[in-house]
């Protein structure tokens, strides 16, 4: 009896960590669709869920012009947020067909790195699980890529 009751207990433990594990990954899922949204809608308190404070966001920008790349761009919370109110406040910069991609690479207990590709390009998120849930807090993106290698 003591040895089913043992059965039992491990096995709703087990089932319990699983339930835990698959909402950790959904909730990284839509802390990334957030940080989508937060452009494609120009919704400023999507930011508020799912990107740090401290956010430290570096990218580049392809100048078809100049045929190069731009030179490192910086970019923190508040200028983010800046960003998004203004970058799609038309709506005239995302179509049906846009690209709004999230693909989560890992997720441990504290951190996570998800891929977005979105009208812009392409950005990597690491993010890390704070008391308000999981928020990007180191974003690295170019602009569309000419070309793509993966393992």
């Amino acid at each position: 009896m003591k040895a089913l009751t043992l059965l039992f207990a491990a096995l709703f433990s087990i089932q319990l960590i699983a339930q835990d594990q698959k909402q950790e990954l959904e909730d990284v899922t839509q802390a990334a669709y957030n940080y989508i949204d937060t452009f494609y809608k120009a919704d400023t308190t999507l930011a508020y869920k799912s990107v740090h404070k401290n956010l430290r966001k570096v990218g580049w920008w392809y100048d078809k012009k100049k045929e190069a790349y731009s030179d490192k761009s910086e970019m923190t919370f508040e200028s983010l947020i800046s960003l998004a109110k203004r970058w799609n406040a038309k709506g005239d910069r995302v179509k049906p067909d846009s690209p709004r991609l999230v693909k989560v690479l890992e997720v441990s207990d504290k951190i996570a790195v998800v891929k977005v590709t979105a009208e812009w390009g392409i950005d990597y998120l690491n993010m890390v699980k704070t008391e308000d849930g999981w928020k990007s807090v180191n974003i690295v993106w170019q602009s569309k890529p000419k070309f793509s290698l993966s393992q």
